[in-house]
């Protein structure tokens, strides 16, 4: 998909707050086509992982449950300016994408 993640890293007590606003469709595959009647297939954001300075510090599976475009936004102990964050996701259609920022 290609940038489709906004994510910020800031320096915040002991480490930093990672915001982030994931472009994605999120659809549950029940609401249906005002125009054809059809059931619009399920297209969502299944797995997220985030990583700092190259070791995971958090994955989270997700489901249809989640809203369009959804906001995430966690602490990552230990992280200081200028440490790599990056975050990327995977949905049911195979699609996926990351996006990476240093901590100011």
């Amino acid at each position: 998909m290609g940038d489709s993640i906004k994510i910020r890293a800031t320096v915040s007590g002991e480490g930093c707050t990672v915001k982030a606003i994931i472009k994605h469709v999120m659809e549950t595959g029940q609401r249906k086509n005002v125009k054809t009647g059809k059931v619009i297939p399920a297209h969502f954001i299944k797995e997220v992982t985030c990583t700092h300075n190259g070791n995971e510090v958090l994955s989270a599976s997700w489901g249809t449950a989640v809203s369009v475009n959804p906001y995430l936004s966690f602490d990552v102990h230990g992280a200081k300016a200028g440490d790599r964050v990056v975050l990327s996701w995977t949905d049911n259609h195979g699609q996926s994408d990351s996006a990476e920022t240093l901590v100011r």
